[in-house]
């Protein structure tokens, strides 16, 4: 492609509204265009890179014996009705007119596909695919490409006769998922994770690191312990018992709030504090203990509680169904409250907590003994340097982003849409259901966040819309022009795709600053200096190196590099 007939419109400025690396180098280098929050325009540059990611993607699809769909965006929404995810937040975008929805993933026309047509065991297994266009209901889009209401995704279904044969079909996703990260020059890690809307059995998310990432993971640089935060343990020691066995005592605590406050107030260790949150599962009031300043994590609860709608009790609704204000509830002698407690409070006594009535606590209180609990629960967040669950040593907290999901969903989906099979008894048994998703943008997006420099992208073999950039530094030379469009011509027969920049209007070091921001592995530079003994230069893109080589070998040299 000769870039004077390219429509690569690089920008010199960062745009204002991009804050994270990738986002202001897609939009500098020309890759895209915002035409609304959270949808983006893909330009050729941008385009072409995506479609290297989708060729990967379907190759190693294709390994593991999955068959190519293409699905409709636009669902009847009767058929999310079904499966009772029509309302689930932030999740559907519908049109209201036509009863239809855009769909942000495919279980439902996937699962209504099979009812019509696997019949027998001897139809299964199956592992169906298709790389389309997504939508979200996302409230706030912000991080580019990364947090959009618009995207494509490759999404896959396995369809197995028994839960043993998911357990075949998730593995032989995660083992493509590996390969196809690993071959997009990604580095990554695994994570266990929470299902969220999907539901079902299991889940793994393959994860980038990075500051800018909106999801939060406890890594193990010890052992191979990863986790989400949503889903994630550590050993922290429980609480447990002290010997002395009290009885109840209330205590003046006046302005207390908070659990620093009581802490420093009644001179008493965090572990003997445990702090309430209310919330409402399902209109139902519901209080959480957790010991002293650990965090609730609001999935792990969700989890904990079942289906239903989990959200906060704000300040009245608390007043009026406790007689007391935040800070002076507790458990003993609540009534109308389901309670549950986080399981490093299990079976624990001489706590202090809230007295139901303001600026008082009670203290002594034996869980056992003087707490009616409707069970303990893994409900707190893991913070840095706790012992890993696994091998006890310390537990990096930090940032990434998620590159691909895997989910055993199991019988949800096939139940709901009736998606059944006759097993060799003919017995009519639900399918065994896993899907399994890869953002295509995010790999872009997360290669230029691991991979860029000051100047620009650094783009691996891979994914790089061109591999090689070839320069013309003086158009007003002739023997510059021949040579280049000699060699041009020549890389071109051999396969090789180039990205020449022959603009005559354009200064030199303007040139070169374009080709550090595109970030093409190899720059091909021809110049009258190193015509002057029949060479043309080759700069790698990444390290810098560069290297003189004669013209007539330089097609043999570039497919030797391009084959490192």
């Amino acid at each position: 492609m000769r870039l004077s007939k390219a429509f690569i419109p690089t920008l010199k400025e960062i745009p204002a509204d991009a804050n994270i690396p990738s986002h202001q180098l897609m939009l500098r280098s020309g890759m895209l265009r915002q035409l609304t929050a959270g949808v983006y325009s893909y330009l050729p540059l941008g385009y072409k890179a995506m479609l290297k990611a989708m060729q990967i993607v379907r190759e190693e699809m294709n390994a593991i014996g999955g068959q190519e769909f293409y699905l409709p965006a636009l669902n009847p929404e009767s058929l999310w009705m079904e499966t009772g995810r029509r309302n689930v937040p932030n999740f559907i975008l519908s049109i209201k007119e036509r009863d239809l929805v855009l769909a942000p993933t495919h279980e439902e026309v996937i699962g209504q596909i099979a009812a019509m047509h696997i019949q027998s065991y001897k139809d299964l297994p199956q592992i169906w695919y298709q790389i389309q266009t997504k939508f979200r209901n996302e409230p706030r889009p912000r991080s580019g490409v990364l947090r959009g209401r618009q995207f494509i995704m490759k999404d896959s279904y396995s369809l197995d006769a028994t839960w043993e044969g998911l357990d075949v079909s998730y593995e032989l996703h995660a083992e493509a998922y590996r390969k196809i990260f690993t071959r997009c020059g990604l580095r990554f890690f695994v994570v266990g994770a929470s299902s969220g809307a999907m539901g079902g059995t299991g889940s793994q998310e393959f994860m980038v690191e990075s500051r800018y990432g909106e999801d939060t993971v406890a890594v193990c640089e010890s052992c191979d312990y990863a986790a989400n935060i949503e889903v994630a343990t550590s050993a922290v020691p429980p609480v447990g018992r002290v010997n002395d066995d009290k009885p109840i005592e209330e205590v003046h605590t006046p302005n207390i709030r908070t659990i620093d406050q009581l802490a420093d107030f009644l001179k008493a260790p965090h572990e003997r504090l445990a702090k309430s949150v209310v919330y409402r599962h399902n209109g139902s009031p519901v209080l959480v203990l957790m010991m002293g300043n650990d965090q609730l994590n609001e999935t792990k609860l969700a989890a904990a509680l079942g289906e239903g709608e989990v959200s906060p009790i704000n300040a009245e609704e608390l007043l009026g169904l406790t007689g007391a204000d935040g800070g002076s509830i507790g458990p003993v002698n609540l009534k109308r409250f389901k309670i549950v407690a986080d399981k490093r409070l299990e079976g624990a006594n001489g706590l202090i907590s809230g007295a139901n009535r303001n600026d008082y606590h009670l203290m002594n209180i034996d869980l056992q003994r003087d707490v009616k609990l409707d069970g303990y629960f893994d409900l707190r967040s893991v913070e840095q340097g706790e012992p890993c669950p696994k091998c006890h040593k310390p537990l990096k907290v930090t940032h990434a982003i998620e590159l691909g999901h895997i989910f055993k969903l199991g019988t949800k989906y096939s139940e709901a849409l009736n998606a059944k099979y006759l097993d060799e008894s003919g017995s009519s048994k639900p399918i065994v259901m896993g899907s399994y998703g890869i953002g295509i943008e995010r790999i872009i997006a997360c290669a230029i966040e691991q991979s860029h420099d000051e100047h620009g992208i650094v783009w691996d073999k891979a994914l790089a819309p061109y591999p090689v950039h070839l320069i013309a530094v003086n158009m007003n030379s002739k023997e510059v022009v021949l040579t280049s469009n000699q060699v041009y011509r020549s890389l071109t027969e051999a396969g090789i795709e180039v990205l020449f920049d022959e603009r005559a209007n354009v200064s030199p070091g303007f040139k070169f600053k374009d080709a550090d921001l595109l970030g093409m592995p190899f720059h091909v530079i021809v110049g009258e200096k190193g015509l002057k003994n029949g060479q043309v230069e080759i700069k790698k893109r990444k390290s810098g190196e560069r290297m003189m080589v004669p013209k007539d070998d330089l097609v043999e040299v570039v497919k030797k590099l391009l084959e490192e």
